[in-house]
């Protein structure tokens, strides 16, 4: 199952208070789709889950949404917060250290 780190609760905490939407059904929403040459990529938004969604509450209620085929592909997967180049926060997933 998808691992959220703390940092990353606390950015989807603070992307969804700040929703027009804000609710405690809105989390961080992740789907694939298909891009121009047939490799798959993440695509993120904030929204409720569907039906089919797999949902994981993190830290502080922060919830993480995926899409079936989301899920799958993140269920090995750590998702963390880091810095970019202009010191905003960004995304990053990461795979999960496997117990020895």
């Amino acid at each position: 199952m998808l691992e959220v780190t703390p940092m990353a609760a606390e950015v989807i905490n603070e992307l969804t208070s700040q929703s027009a939407a804000a609710n405690d059904d809105v989390g961080l929403r992740f789907a694939l789709t298909a891009e121009q040459n047939s490799q798959a990529a993440l695509e993120l938004s904030l929204s409720e889950a569907a039906d089919g969604d797999q949902v994981v509450t993190a830290d502080a209620g922060a919830k993480v949404i995926m899409e079936p085929g989301a899920a799958q592909y993140l269920e090995d997967k750590v998702l963390d917060v880091r810095q970019d180049e202009e010191g905003n926060p960004a995304f990053a997933i990461a795979r999960q250290d496997l117990p020895s």
